[in-house]
């Protein structure tokens, strides 16, 4: 149903002309995340200041019963932070403020639009940082991270959003305040903050975080290893974690990425290398150069051709400058790509490389594969054109094939972009019956009336059944992928 004229005056009365969106041309801003194939703009976009305006929308919205979609910067990839049959977005970018930063407790709080970078940025004057480092950093802001639970390059070593996150204040539907979790390492009761952690607005909208603050490494050093294939390149992931060592970061580029990016960003990669791993090591310097030794002996056990080390700050720079521009470089060899987002076990990452090889041939599009490979996070980038018929529809059905293999080999159809929108008819293959019940169950507790991002992250089982999908979970459904292990 279309907004009341009565509703859009109270939320004006509230938040103040400047910061209510109701111009269709300016709605259209608002219509999509960083997953723009998927579109619907919302009736009317509320941008509040404070944490008190947030939660007189929610009551507002609650006493109208009008659909409420969160959204931060509008980086993510799942269609999260877009509407799928009108309501409101609330969007958080107005409340930017870094509010305390303590060095003695190492922690900092900050407001959900506050930047990731801009912590780190803070914090760097004190000798510390925020570990989670999403390749969107410089835009995304720390209350979509906490949403969606976002890793980055150095997760492998540091954790996720869920692992750096001390406390969070949760606007509640009914227009309440919850503090989750506190200033201490554990809390008493159900840990309802990690809940809320990646819970992609189905619960509540974040108005405050406090998050973990890590000293600096006093040494850095980073491995470029070349690789004859892609598959010994996945195979020597594996050898670098059972080996004991554990890279702050450790990603895999293949060749079509290597190429994009290095003629993007000049990072000086070597063009022939079927793939290469970028792997890199903090810590103390006696630590680092003892750990260097290792992972050079395992990267050439491991049949790698050629390995260059980084030692100065410019070099490692030039290094992670491809990696952390990946997806720009392939916007420019390709009208449009669909990235993907699933986690396998680490042990299966060169036949899983191989099989998306093999699809790619199948379904006819290319693919560019570059990921967070320590935590076997995959992101292959499937190459479609838009202007042509039917296109999207086969990259979207070889992305969910994609899934489905991930969660045949025992992964996951999301390691840090969510659900969204997107991956819900996956979420009929990742769970059962009974999972889903209990998730619905959950969100009930927090949104009886199903307000809070409708449509998005859990399916109702009547929506699974319309989808026709099955739970098959390794061992327990026959499934044809899992032949292949």
């Amino acid at each position: 149903m279309p907004l009341s004229a009565a509703f859009t005056q109270l939320c004006l009365d509230l938040l103040g002309a400047a910061n209510v969106v109701t111009e269709p041309e300016r709605l259209r801003v608002y219509e999509c995340d960083g997953l723009a194939a998927y579109r619907t703009p919302p009736d009317l976009v509320a941008l509040p200041e404070t944490a008190e305006q947030v939660l007189g929308l929610m009551r507002l919205c609650r006493e109208h019963r009008v659909p409420v979609v969160p959204r931060g910067a509008g980086t993510g990839l799942a269609a999260g932070a877009m509407p799928v049959a009108g309501g409101i977005v609330v969007g958080l970018s107005k409340m930017s403020r870094i509010l305390a930063l303590d060095p003695l407790n190492r922690t900092a709080t900050v407001q959900p639009g506050v930047r990731n970078l801009a912590i780190s940025e803070a914090a760097k004057a004190h000798g510390l940082f925020y570990a989670p480092d999403p390749s969107s950093q410089i835009a995304c802001s720390i209350g979509g991270n906490i949403a969606e639970n976002a890793g980055g390059v150095h997760c492998l070593k540091y954790g996720l959003t869920v692992h750096n996150v001390l406390q969070v204040k949760l606007a509640t539907i009914d227009g309440e305040l919850l503090t989750l979790g506190g200033p201490g390492l554990d809390a008493p009761g159900y840990d309802l903050l990690a809940l809320a952690i990646g819970s992609e607005g189905l619960l509540g909208i974040v108005v405050e975080a406090t998050v973990r603050l890590l000293p600096l490494p006093p040494a850095t050093r980073v491995l470029l290893a070349a690789f004859p294939s892609v598959e010994q390149a996945g195979a020597a992931v594996a050898a670098v974690i059972s080996s004991g060592l554990l890279p702050a970061g450790l990603e895999l580029m293949d060749n079509p990425a290597i190429r994009a990016t290095d003629a993007f960003v000049h990072a000086g990669y070597p063009l022939d290398a079927a793939a290469l791993l970028l792997c890199e090591l903090d810590g103390l310097p006696e630590q680092v150069a003892a750990d260097s030794e290792r992972a050079v002996a395992v990267l050439a056990a491991a049949g790698a051709s050629e390995i260059r080390i980084a030692d100065d700050a410019d070099q490692r720079k030039r290094f992670w400058a491809g990696r952390k521009a990946a997806f720009p470089a392939v916007g420019r060899i390709a009208s449009d790509y669909y990235c993907m987002d699933g986690t396998i076990p680490r042990k299966h990452l060169a036949q899983v490389l191989r099989r998306i090889s093999e699809m790619s041939a199948e379904f006819g599009l290319a693919v560019v594969n570059v990921f967070h490979a320590g935590d076997g996070n995959l992101h292959p980038l499937i190459l479609y054109d838009s202007g042509s018929d039917g296109e999207f529809a086969k990259a979207e059905a070889f992305g969910g094939k994609i899934l489905e293999l991930c969660v045949a080999v025992g992964g996951t159809i999301t390691g840090e972009h969510g659900v969204g929108s997107e991956k819900i008819p996956y979420m009929c293959v990742q769970f059962g019956a009974g999972e889903l019940q209990q998730f619905l169950r959950l969100k009930q507790a927090f949104d009886p009336d199903g307000l809070l991002n409708p449509g998005k992250a859990v399916p109702t089982l009547h929506r699974c059944a319309e989808l026709g999908r099955m739970h098959v979970h390794r061992g327990e459904l026959p499934h044809p992928e899992l032949d292949r292990f």
